[in-house]
C-alpha cells in the first residue's frame, strides 16, 4: 500500500486514487477502506469530496445506490457538526468495492475539469472552514443529504445536491470559503426547488 498523501485540490485526490490503482496486485476493485487509508481517516474534507465525486458518477445507476451514498453523506456531516475527530462510517461502506476500470474511466474523464476547477481553488475567506461557520456546513451538507432522497425519484435531479456535496468537501480540504459559498447558494436553490414543488 502506497504511503498517505495529502490532498488538497481535485488533482491530488484523483492522483491518490490513480496510485492505487496503478499498484501492482490480483483485484480489480479498490475498497472505500483504502481509500481512507491513503488519505487519513481524520480527513472531513477530502472524505466528503470523495463521496460527493461517487453520488454524481456513473456508479449511482446502481438502484439504491443514489440514497445510500446520501446516507452515508448525513452521516459523515452528522459527526462534523458534532465535532468527532475521527469520522465513523459502517463497515459495510468501508468494504464497498468499486472497479479500478470504472474508476480509471472516471478519473481520465475529470482530469480536464479537475485542472480547470483546481485553477480557481485556493485558501481564503477561511474563517468559513473553521469553528463555528464549520458547523453551519455541516448543517447544509446534511440538508443536501436529506433532499437527495425525493430528488432521486426523478433523473438528473440528484446532481444539485450531489455538486454542492463536492463543493463543500472541496472548501473543507482546500479552506477556501468562496467554494463553500457557492456551495451554500446551490443549496438555497434546492431548497427553493423542493419548497416550490411540494407547497
Amino acid at each position: 500500500m502506497a504511503k498517505r498523501s495529502e490532498v488538497r485540490d481535485l488533482n491530488s485526490l484523483l492522483d491518490v486514487l490513480e496510485r492505487r490503482i496503478n499498484e501492482p496486485d490480483d483485484s480489480p476493485d479498490i475498497t472505500v477502506r483504502e481509500v481512507l487509508e491513503l488519505i487519513g481517516r481524520r480527513a472531513y474534507g477530502p472524505l466528503l469530496l470523495i463521496v460527493g465525486l461517487i453520488s454524481i458518477s456513473p456508479l449511482t445507476v446502481i438502484p439504491g445506490a443514489t440514497w445510500a451514498f446520501a446516507t452515508l453523506t448525513l452521516l459523515i456531516a452528522l459527526q462534523l457538526a458534532l465535532h468527532r475527530k475521527t469520522p465513523w462510517m459502517p463497515r459495510q461502506a468501508l468494504d464497498m468495492k468499486l472497479s479500478e476500470r470504472t474508476l480509471s474511466g472516471f478519473i481520465r474523464g475529470a482530469r480536464p475539469t479537475a485542472k480547470f476547477i483546481d485553477s480557481f481553488v485556493r485558501p481564503r475567506l477561511e474563517f468559513l472552514a473553521q469553528s463555528p461557520a464549520v458547523i453551519i456546513i455541516a448543517l447544509l451538507i446534511m440538508l443536501a443529504a436529506l433532499i437527495t432522497y425525493p430528488f432521486g425519484l426523478v433523473p438528473v435531479l440528484p446532481l444539485i445536491p450531489g455538486i454542492a456535496i463536492v463543493l463543500f468537501g472541496l472548501g473543507l480540504t482546500a479552506r477556501d470559503g468562496v467554494l463553500l459559498g457557492l456551495g451554500t447558494l446551490i443549496m438555497c436553490g434546492a431548497t427553493w426547488l423542493v419548497y416550490t414543488r411540494i407547497f
